[in-house]
């Protein structure tokens, strides 16, 4: 993913058991899945906290778009991983579904 850990360095390790794409917080929470992969644009607060109510493991965020410092803190106390890829969200689902992750 030529992804950039933004936090959680040391949870990389952690199982995703599938991906959600989505730039929606409403179909994120409709319709994903508890321990997934949680690919998004979305740069503000609420989308950690949507990742927290859903159980997402981690947020992947897409088109380089890099996470404020509240984000960051609050990723941080939740122990949730942030990264950041230059890549859309279409190829990222794709290389990710590519490499056997499946979605929600």
């Amino acid at each position: 993913m030529d992804a950039e850990v933004i936090t959680g360095e040391d949870m990389l390790d952690i199982e995703v058991s599938s991906g959600f794409g989505c730039d929606l917080i409403s179909d994120s929470l409709c319709f994903s899945r508890p321990e997934c992969l949680l690919i998004t644009g979305l740069t503000n607060i609420q989308i950690v906290r949507v990742a927290d109510m859903i159980e997402a493991r981690a947020i992947l965020f897409v088109r380089g778009k890099k996470p404020g410092r509240d984000i960051i803190r609050v990723a941080r106390e939740k122990k949730l991983p942030l990264m950041v890829t230059r890549r859309f969200l279409f190829e990222s689902c794709g290389l990710l579904y590519q490499h056997g992750l499946r979605s929600s």
